[in-house]
Protein backbone atom coordinates (compact mmCIF):
# COMPACT_ATOMS: atom_id res chain seq x y z
CA UNK A 1 0.00 0.00 0.00
CA UNK A 2 1.43 3.36 -1.00
CA UNK A 3 1.91 6.28 1.38
CA UNK A 4 -0.59 8.24 -0.73
CA UNK A 5 -3.26 5.54 -0.26
CA UNK A 6 -2.66 5.50 3.50
CA UNK A 7 -2.92 9.30 3.60
CA UNK A 8 -6.20 9.29 1.65
CA UNK A 9 -7.72 6.60 3.88
CA UNK A 10 -6.59 8.40 7.04
CA UNK A 11 -7.74 11.93 6.21
CA UNK A 12 -10.59 11.63 3.73
CA UNK A 13 -13.92 9.91 4.15
CA UNK A 14 -15.66 7.99 1.38
CA UNK A 15 -18.28 9.98 -0.49
CA UNK A 16 -21.32 8.50 -2.14
CA UNK A 17 -23.82 10.84 -3.75
CA UNK A 18 -22.25 13.73 -1.84
CA UNK A 19 -22.75 12.01 1.52
CA UNK A 20 -19.84 11.51 3.94
CA UNK A 21 -19.63 8.10 5.62
CA UNK A 22 -17.79 7.48 8.87
CA UNK A 23 -16.48 4.30 10.45
CA UNK A 24 -17.51 3.09 13.89
CA UNK A 25 -14.07 4.02 15.19
CA UNK A 26 -14.50 7.60 13.95
CA UNK A 27 -17.96 7.82 15.57
CA UNK A 28 -16.56 6.54 18.88
CA UNK A 29 -13.80 9.17 18.77
CA UNK A 30 -16.23 11.96 17.86
CA UNK A 31 -18.78 11.10 20.55
CA UNK A 32 -16.25 9.95 23.16
CA UNK A 33 -17.98 6.59 23.56
CA UNK A 34 -16.76 3.01 23.62
CA UNK A 35 -17.27 0.48 20.83
CA UNK A 36 -19.67 -1.37 23.12
CA UNK A 37 -21.76 1.77 23.66
CA UNK A 38 -21.90 2.33 19.91
CA UNK A 39 -23.02 -1.28 19.47
CA UNK A 40 -25.78 -0.71 22.06
CA UNK A 41 -26.90 2.45 20.25
CA UNK A 42 -27.09 0.41 17.03
CA UNK A 43 -29.00 -2.41 18.75
CA UNK A 44 -31.44 0.10 20.26
CA UNK A 45 -31.79 1.79 16.84
CA UNK A 46 -30.67 5.13 18.25
CA UNK A 47 -28.07 5.64 15.51
CA UNK A 48 -28.83 4.67 11.91
CA UNK A 49 -26.16 2.71 10.07
CA UNK A 50 -25.49 1.05 6.74
CA UNK A 51 -23.99 -2.39 6.35
CA UNK A 52 -21.95 -2.90 3.18
CA UNK A 53 -20.70 -6.46 2.99
CA UNK A 54 -18.96 -6.83 6.37
CA UNK A 55 -18.36 -3.14 6.98
CA UNK A 56 -20.66 -0.90 9.00
CA UNK A 57 -20.75 2.79 8.11
CA UNK A 58 -22.58 5.79 9.49
CA UNK A 59 -23.79 8.75 7.44
CA UNK A 60 -22.44 11.99 8.83
CA UNK A 61 -25.83 13.67 8.26
CA UNK A 62 -27.59 10.94 10.31
CA UNK A 63 -25.21 11.46 13.23
CA UNK A 64 -25.69 15.23 13.11
CA UNK A 65 -29.48 14.77 13.06
CA UNK A 66 -29.40 12.42 16.07
CA UNK A 67 -27.26 14.91 17.99
CA UNK A 68 -29.48 17.85 17.09
CA UNK A 69 -32.67 15.93 17.92
CA UNK A 70 -31.32 14.97 21.34
CA UNK A 71 -29.61 18.23 22.24
CA UNK A 72 -30.82 19.64 25.53
CA UNK A 73 -29.92 23.16 26.55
Amino acid sequence: MSIFTVFIREYFHPLLKGEIYLSGEQICEMLHISKRTLQQYRDDKLIPFIKLERKILFRESDIIKVLEDNYQH
